[in-house]
């Protein structure tokens, strides 16, 4: 007997090593990526009229090696769009989860299996991503679902919010306290005091002076591991507010430098943002050691535009949705 399992032992390994790429073996995610937000981190590129074209670029195609965490807490190969499951009141198209997760596959070789959180609402206001409502429930509940057998790592928090909060100059004067807040928060129930947490600055908004407000609150934030990558001047779809695709494949792309630059890996050639040289702490860096904040600024598609140019773009769509019966604001 014992000579028999000898000889079965080599056939047992070859069985394991030629394990096809999405089985349980290779496909639970070594690095978890958390997406939350609203519309433009849920994705709407693609979309025309509610509906999306269904095109998926390169830089957004399936791989085995990036899984996401469905609605059902159960990880999938992930495929766009990455938050059909998740926001589910609303109609989905491209992100830039994808994006971003491609490019940090190919360029980061200890990366190991990545695995997408969308955990993204259109619409949402900071308000609701506050402790124990359930948009912030949920973030956390399915964060800690991620991390359910061991063996995975949150690397980061992808954070792309705060359109919805330029309607109101209230709400917009008090964003950076409720997101800086909201940032607090998620560090303590996850228990990760420096989760590194990757922000992005609007590209757009409801209201000029509201968008000004938010933008200047999320480039002044002042919490340690906290970078922030302006997306303005990014290209806009025609309601003025929802990045057109080639805008969220290039936010993907500034998202993924920002996090190898982050983590300390070179950056070859044209790089998608520009750095500020700023001193960071490692992601393993305790507490009593805070970083300085950092901030990453997008280069922009023409010269600095001023803010007003979003509302002005955004109003021929809006009367024109008006006109079939459907406002764009529900898809934000």
């Amino acid at each position: 007997m014992a000579a028999l399992l000898w000889l079965l032992l080599p056939l047992a390994f070859s069985i394991i090593a030629a394990a096809p790429p999405n089985s349980g073996i290779a496909s639970t995610p070594k690095s978890i990526f958390l997406l939350a937000g609203q519309s433009n981190m849920a994705g709407r590129g693609g979309l025309l009229f509610g509906k999306w074209d269904g095109y998926i670029p390169p830089e957004c195609a399936p791989n085995p090696q990036i899984r996401r965490l469905g609605a059902s807490l159960k990880w999938e190969e992930a495929h766009e769009p990455l938050h059909i499951d998740i926001d589910v009141e609303r109609v989905c198209g491209i992100g830039p989860g994808m994006p971003f997760a491609n490019s940090v596959l190919r360029r980061d070789e200890e990366i190991g299996v990545i695995g997408l959180v969308p955990c993204a609402v259109g619409g949402s206001n900071i308000s609701q991503w506050s402790r124990g409502n359930p948009l912030y429930n949920q973030l956390i509940a399915r964060a800690r679902a991620a991390l359910h057998g061991g063996g995975g790592e949150i690397k980061a928090m992808l954070w792309y919010q705060g359109e919805a909060d330029t309607v109101s100059l209230t709400d917009a004067t008090r964003y950076m306290t409720m997101v800086e807040k909201f940032f607090a928060n998620v560090r303590t129930d996850l228990k990760m005091p420096m989760l590194p947490i990757f922000q992005v600055a609007l590209a757009s908004g409801m209201n000029s002076t509201g968008l000004n407000l938010i933008r200047k609150a999320q480039l002044a934030v002042n919490l340690p591991n906290v970078v922030t990558v302006d997306a303005r001047g990014l290209p806009l779809q025609t309601d003025g507010l929802h990045l057109h695709r080639d805008g969220d494949l290039r936010l993907g792309q500034m998202l993924a430098d920002a996090y190898l630059h982050f983590i300390g890996l070179p950056i070859p050639g044209r790089m998608a943002v520009e750095f500020d040289t700023i001193a960071m702490a490692p992601a393993s860096a305790s507490a009593s050691a805070p970083a300085a904040p950092i901030t990453l600024l997008a280069a922009t598609t023409d010269s600095t535009p001023p803010a007003c140019n979003n509302q002005q773009r955004y109003i021929p769509q809006f009367l024109l949705e008006l006109l079939l019966g459907r406002l764009m604001c529900n898809q934000y």
